[in-house]
């Protein structure tokens, strides 16, 4: 999201001391942004009965880091080419349709509204030709498919909550981060957002009012994209999908 805001194309980021270690330098006066690593794991302890017992652990960092397009000397490989978007425009809608098939998702088109109903589990989305873009249509799709992610079978959140609570707008923050971290690996816009003021101000409210709000809504929203990436075939550590998202068309 951060990098596609500030018009960014590399995917990859670092810390002033990594940078270096691979033979670059920040460039003076560039800014760094702050990255939250999200861990969980499970840790052999000593229960009150003197028995072994496991006990699930988080860990939380942040750090300051830098883009690889504000870094001056690095090697070509953290300079790559969009993988999708290096693809023909039909072609990439046919890949990014398959992605979206494989998650096997209850999807019907229907009407002007883009929504997700937990009681059904089905996921409502307006025509594609509706949308300005079918990179558009995309990227609201990610978005209701993370609130999807929710369903009691699934990563079973809260999803009963009444529109304009907290706990609505923090499902809806969830949901936002999970579908830009979808966008960065499959090139989709997070311009959407601009449309979305009131969800905005109402994230604000709490962020205010909880610090841990961002880190609580990043781990979840972390899970959900991770979720969905793997049911969609997707695996950015290889740049290679069961649906050969990288192949030209």
């Amino acid at each position: 999201m951060v990098a596609d805001g500030c018009g960014y194309a590399s995917p990859y980021w670092m810390t002033y001391r990594q940078c270096q270690a691979l033979g670059g330098q920040v460039r003076k006066g560039e800014k760094s942004t702050i990255a939250i690593f999200y861990k969980s794991y499970t840790k052999e302890v000593e229960n009150a009965e003197g028995d072994a017992d496991t006990e699930n652990r988080r860990v939380l960092k942040a750090y300051a880091v830098f883009n690889a397009d504000q870094c001056d000397g690095l090697p070509e490989c953290y300079h790559p080419k969009p993988l999708i978007a290096a693809l023909e425009p039909e072609g990439r809608e046919d890949r990014l349709d398959a992605f979206f098939a494989h998650i096997g998702a209850d999807l019907r088109h229907h009407g002007a509204q883009a929504y997700y109903e937990p009681l059904r589990d089905r996921v409502t989305m307006p025509p594609a030709e509706l949308f300005e873009a079918y990179d558009h249509y995309y990227a609201t799709l990610a978005h209701e498919l993370s609130h999807w992610t929710g369903h009691s079978s699934r990563l079973d959140r809260d999803l009963k909550n009444r529109f304009g609570s907290d706990a609505y707008a923090a499902e809806e923050l969830i949901a936002e981060l999970s579908s830009a971290i979808l966008g960065a690996e499959l090139g989709l816009p997070v311009t959407h957002l601009d449309h979305h003021a009131s969800y905005i101000a109402s994230w604000l409210k709490i962020l205010k009012s909880d610090e841990r709000a961002i880190l609580t809504a990043a781990a979840k929203a972390e899970e959900a994209a991770s979720l969905l990436l793997g049911l969609g075939g997707y695996q950015s550590s290889e740049g290679e999908t069961d649906v050969d998202l990288a192949d030209a068309a």
